[in-house]
């Protein structure tokens, strides 16, 4: 087998790019996690972290896939019976689904195409129906990783004032925080939950919820067993800077460097960016003749996009063969859409170049698969990008 040269391009909607100086902060001695040192170093992190949530309020981290993050917001503020209002915006959203299911809760799972993010008035009609108030969350994916399609959680929190409805509203960022604009109290979520490997630019193995006094109140009520991730111990021991297990000291040192760096470049500008690649990725599909599988332009993921392959073609074909010959990986379709799409992730890492790049790759891999395609894909980004000189 011969060895690929030069860099690896990592193009899939994450685990993305994880940059150099992260690496380098990793790259440290373990310290006691019982000492004052790690205990300076959660505090900072701690405060970071919340401005990047848009938040003044409670949030934990856990050693874990945000699939950990997922059950936490579950078990801590619901009963076994309960019922839950969820949506089929695609994969993500079905796997959250069989989550609450296993757990015991009673799910409303509103059917979708995996075309269109949740209509906030399917949200209003919902709970407007329900009379006797049963439906204890409303939950919801932000940005739908396995669809580029991104949900719009404002307009959600109207629909459910609207319904002056009491139900929790949780919101899954895992890949949205860091990339697409995200306000947790201005929003008024109640449970948000994250992960490490995409947005924040770090390694899977960490992840968040950030938590509303009125969960915290939920909690209080709830009886879904818990222990591991149980929120109140992981409170009491946070807010001094410790924690109630064994931390994941190394992610640690990497989440501070990250958070770093989205200080450095400030918020705003990193949404700005991640909009930019975005549309100039667009701009490509668009040029190529294929189609974008989210059918909405106000729902456009920033953080990566999905794109539809022609009929009688195969989307996984189109990416060994990219993988084979240019080294990149991009990423597939999962579930309903296995073999129909391939998804580009433009998140975290990324600059123009990089972008230039990894639409190079399509390109010369949808030629190299016999793709029936236009060309002129890679110059439509490239006009776009530079327009901003």
């Amino acid at each position: 087998m011969s060895i690929p040269a030069g860099r690896h391009f990592l193009q899939i909607p994450g685990p993305s790019n994880v940059p150099d100086r992260v690496l380098r902060a990793m790259d440290m001695p373990t310290i006691d996690h019982r000492g004052p040192e790690f205990a300076q170093l959660t505090l900072q992190i701690l405060q970071d972290l919340k401005a990047v949530f848009k938040t003044s309020a409670e949030v934990v981290i856990y050693p874990s896939s945000g699939t950990g993050a997922w059950e936490a917001a579950l078990v801590n503020t619901l009963s076994a019976g309960d019922k839950v209002l969820m949506f089929e915006t695609g994969h993500f959203a079905t796997l959250w689904r069989g989550i609450a299911s296993d757990l015991g809760l009673d799910v409303e799972f509103v059917a979708g195409d995996w075309r269109h993010g949740v209509d906030p008035d399917e949200v209003e009609a919902r709970l407007q129906a329900d009379k006797n108030r049963q439906i204890k969350a409303v939950m919801v994916v932000h940005n739908e990783t396995s669809t580029g399609v991104t949900s719009r959680i404002a307009d959600i929190r109207k629909a459910i004032d609207s319904a002056a409805h009491p139900a929790l509203f949780m919101v899954d960022v895992i890949s949205s925080l860091g990339s697409i604009d995200y306000r947790h109290d201005e929003w008024g979520v109640d449970v948000t939950v994250a992960g490490s490997q995409k947005g924040l630019m770090l390694p899977p193995g960490l992840s968040f919820n950030a938590i509303s006094g009125k969960a915290l109140r939920a909690a209080e009520t709830a009886t879904l067993p818990a222990a591991y991730w149980r929120w109140q111990p992981m409170i009491n021991a946070i807010k001094n800077g410790y924690f109630p297990y064994t931390p994941a000291t190394n992610l640690l040192y990497a989440l501070r460097e990250s958070l770093q760096m989205l200080h450095d470049e400030g918020l705003e500008n990193v949404f700005a960016r991640h909009n930019r690649h975005a549309e100039a990725t667009r701009r490509a599909v668009r040029a190529w003749g294929l189609e974008i599988l989210c059918l909405n332009p106000d729902e456009y993921s920033a953080a990566l996009t999905a794109i539809m392959v022609p009929q009688d073609h195969d989307a996984d074909y189109l990416r060994k063969v990219i993988l084979d010959r240019f080294n990149m990986s991009l990423g597939t379709g999962l579930a309903k859409v296995q073999g129909r799409v391939f998804r580009i992730g433009h998140l975290g890492d990324f600059n123009d170049l990089m972008l230039a790049g990894t639409l190079s790759g399509v390109e010369m891999g949808l030629i190299a698969a016999g793709i029936p395609f236009t060309r002129g894909g890679i110059n439509a980004a490239l006009d776009y990008l530079a327009s901003d000189f």
